[in-house]
């Protein structure tokens, strides 16, 4: 709990986003290039070999999935700061909509 306080802290301190990831995410099991999760994976395993034929370290496929998890929930907005009222210039966060051109071509 120390460490998410910390995270928290440092994210707002230096004005980037925390993305948390459920805890139970299989995040060593998700195969990075097909999306299959390997039910059984003993953590003395290292590296394994997906049933597609993708070859995997697993921290380094680990890394990726969380990434992408990460890069997934920032673009959908899927439980990206659900507690935070407003940003550091005290406005709040809302869905922008499109605006429509003053000048040049506008859209059809």
């Amino acid at each position: 709990m120390h460490r998410l306080v910390t995270s928290e802290y440092k994210c707002a301190w230096y004005g980037r986003e925390l993305v948390v990831i459920d805890r139970f995410f299989p995040s060593s099991k998700l195969c990075g290039a097909c999306g299959t999760v390997t039910a059984k994976l003993p953590l003395h395993v290292r590296q394994w070999t997906c049933e597609c034929g993708a070859v995997h370290d697993r921290d380094v496929n680990a890394a990726r999935n969380i990434l992408a998890a990460g890069l997934a929930a920032s673009a959908c907005g899927d439980g990206v700061r659900p507690q935070r009222e407003s940003s550091r210039t005290g406005r709040s966060s809302v869905k922008q909509e499109t605006q429509r051109a003053t000048a040049g071509i506008p859209r059809l």
